[in-house]
């Protein structure tokens, strides 16, 4: 199939499909006339990495862990290691936007929202204290 075809069928766009190639994500053939010509298992590899991607994984997550679906040798320690570091980065960024959210709700509450210039939360992005 061609990069229109296998774009459809994972619902990747053709650019990013174009840029896995580029970093070697994935390798599909090329006919006699140069296109790439992508098989059933390159669909298969790139709904692999779109659904990765979707989960926040990195590209060089994407990359080991396609690495590892690919390996039948595999030992799933190895898999499970790489989801719970991404897991704790995901736990993270959680804790870090439950704190962002608490300091704006703040800023947003003292706010009397009226005519006067006055206003808690410039002066709180101003770093200063009300």
């Amino acid at each position: 199939m061609n990069i229109g075809e296998v774009a459809e069928r994972t619902g990747l766009p053709a650019k990013t499909i174009r840029y896995y190639e580029e970093i070697g994500l994935i390798r599909p053939a090329r006919g006699p006339n140069g296109y790439r010509r992508f098989s059933d298992r390159d669909a298969h590899n790139l709904a692999f990495l779109a659904r990765a991607r979707s989960l926040g994984f990195t590209i060089e997550e994407c990359r080991a862990l396609l690495a590892l679906y690919a390996d039948k040798g595999r030992a799933s320690a190895d898999v499970k290691r790489i989801a719970r570091e991404h897991l704790d980065q995901v736990d993270a960024k959680i804790a870090e936007l439950r704190e962002l959210r608490a300091t704006l709700a703040d800023l947003v509450h003292a706010c009397a929202g009226d005519d006067r210039p006055d206003c808690p939360i410039l002066n709180g992005l101003a770093g200063k204290a009300e």
